[in-house]
C-alpha cells in the first residue's frame, strides 16, 4: 500500500495526509484516497489505538472505533470511524500493528 504521512513542517497547519492507493490494497475501492488529519487529531487516535491495543492483545476491526472514540471519551461520530480507519492503515504499513491471517473476520494486534 502506497501510504504518505507528512511531518508537520510540510503542511501549515500541522495537518498529517495519509493517501491510500487502493490499486495496491485490496480492501479499497478503485479509486484514490486522501485523508487529511490535523497533527493533534492524528496524535491522539493513533495512541488511542495504541492503548486499545495494548489492552485488548488483539481485536476485531469493526470494533476498533468504537473503542478507540471510548478512549478519547467522544461520540461516535464519521470523522472518528475514518481517522482510525486511515490511521490503522497507515500503522499497518508502518508495521505498527498487523491483520491476524486465517480468520473470519478481520483481526488486528500489535507487532510482536
Amino acid at each position: 500500500m502506497k501510504t504518505r504521512a507528512t511531518t508537520k513542517d510540510e503542511f501549515k497547519g500541522g495537518s498529517t495526509v495519509i493517501e491510500q492507493d487502493n490499486s495496491i490494497h485490496p480492501s479499497l475501492t478503485n479509486r484514490r484516497k486522501a485523508v487529511e488529519i490535523s497533527r493533534s487529531s492524528f496524535e491522539k487516535v493513533f495512541n488511542a489505538i495504541i492503548e486499545v491495543l495494548s489492552e485488548k492483545k488483539e481485536m476485531r476491526f469493526s470494533d476498533l472505533h468504537r473503542a478507540v472514540a471510548v478512549k478519547m471519551h467522544a461520540t461516535l461520530d464519521n470523522s472518528i470511524a475514518i481517522y482510525t480507519a486511515a490511521i490503522k492503515l497507515y500503522m499497518e504499513h508502518q508495521g505498527i500493528i498487523e491483520r491476524i491471517p486465517a480468520r473470519d473476520q478481520q483481526y488486528i494486534r500489535l507487532m510482536q
